[in-house]
């Protein structure tokens, strides 16, 4: 029998390492579907993975921990137990809290190639020392959707052209949140050709400048939605001068959960892509609508902003669907219970909204993705 290595615990059976078995820190569901693990313990049994060998969805948290233990088997050749992984039923994954080396990041790509993995999420992560040379030719999983939260790379802005280097073409949904680096090395970076969905959201210090060093040019010629929540945005036009500089085309863009204002005069203007046909500005603090949008919009959401009167015609695009819901001249009531809703103790409107609005990338995230195909 072909012996593994034990860092592939999630993915292969408890034969291949020797261990005592756990039930905890690990928990499956009834169905087998879902496995979640939480290693707090000063001497963590990592074998109680064994028990997400049949989930389709794992979640493994390292509680922080270093896993250079398992650097010992990271040079092992995945093709001496790739019809292992392949049997496996993972689908999505997640690995958070744990300092990783970057030899070892490589090594389970690579085993990831032999399975059928198609959503992966790294969260809370320190990658550690230099990335192994990359392969003539990807070798890891063929993703659709791949999550990246608080993740540091000691390779700088060069990380995004090193991970890419690993994965088979074809990845549809990008999002990188609480980035420690996105001034990416463009000319280095390949092209996405696949990607419809790339969200920047949650990187408060981003901004139009970085938006700019971020989109490299003609890197992304399938986008269709480009999502900026909380990403320090300040004006729609500063998005689309960066938007024409890298040549993309999308359909959606999202700017809601940033603190916009009107363009400064003498602003250079700027001519929005033919093809994006939805606006979301909801919760921006506005207090008029923006001028210099697109003359025409399917979709334009203003929810929950600052307006105190109804926009005029002349004001607004030509749009099919306005969503006005949450502005003082519409609710001033809620408006106050927005801005302080302590006095009360009423949950306001804008603050439902506000959660599925915070959940609105995910939401786009799988609705492009379609599941697993």
């Amino acid at each position: 029998m072909v012996r593994a290595p034990c860092w592939l615990l999630l993915l292969l059976p408890p034969v291949l390492c020797v261990s005592e078995t756990a039930l905890e820190p690990c928990e499956v569901d009834d169905e087998d579907f879902r496995c979640f693990c939480n290693f707090t313990d000063p001497e963590p049994e990592w074998s109680s993975a064994f028990q997400c060998v049949s989930a389709v969805e794992v979640e493994i948290h390292g509680g922080g921990r270093s896993l250079e233990q398992f650097l010992k088997g990271a040079d092992t050749d995945p093709k001496q137990y790739a019809d292992m992984v392949k049997a496996l039923r993972l689908r999505r994954l997640t690995v958070a809290s744990a300092q990783v080396p970057a030899v070892l990041v490589a090594a389970f790509l690579r085993a990831l190639g032999y399975s059928r993995l198609k959503e992966l999420t790294l969260q809370d992560l320190e990658v550690t020392g230099a990335t192994p040379p990359p392969p003539r030719e990807a070798t890891g999983p063929a993703l659709s959707t791949l999550s990246l939260r608080n993740v540091s790379w000691a390779t700088g802005g060069a990380w995004l052209t090193e991970l890419q280097q690993w994965l088979k073409p074809g990845l549809k949904v990008l999002n990188i949140a609480q980035a420690h680096s996105l001034a990416f090395s463009c000319a280095q970076l390949s092209t996405f050709p696949a990607l419809t969905t790339l969200d920047l959201s949650d990187n408060p210090r981003l901004g139009e400048r970085g938006l700019t060093a971020a989109l490299c040019p003609h890197k992304f010629p399938a986008l269709q939605a480009l999502v900026l929540r909380n990403a320090g945005i300040e004006t729609p036009n500063g998005v689309c001068l960066a938007m024409a500089v890298a040549g993309v085309q999308p359909h959606h863009l999202d700017l809601s959960h940033n603190s916009l204002r009107a363009t400064a005069p003498g602003a250079p203007g700027c001519v929005w892509p033919k093809t994006l046909n939805s606006i979301n500005l909801s919760f921006a603090g506005l207090e008029q609508v923006p001028k210099g949008l697109p003359a025409r919009l399917s979709v334009l959401d203003l929810r929950c902003n600052k307006l105190n009167r109804e926009p005029r015609p002349e004001e607004l695009p030509k749009v099919s669907n306005l969503t006005l819901d949450g502005n003082p001249f519409l609710d001033p009531e809620g408006f106050n219970y927005q801005e302080d809703p302590m006095k009360s103790g009423v949950v306001p409107a804008c603050a439902h909204s506000a959660l599925a609005v915070g959940m609105s990338g995910t939401l786009v995230v799988f609705q492009r993705v379609g599941g697993f195909t």
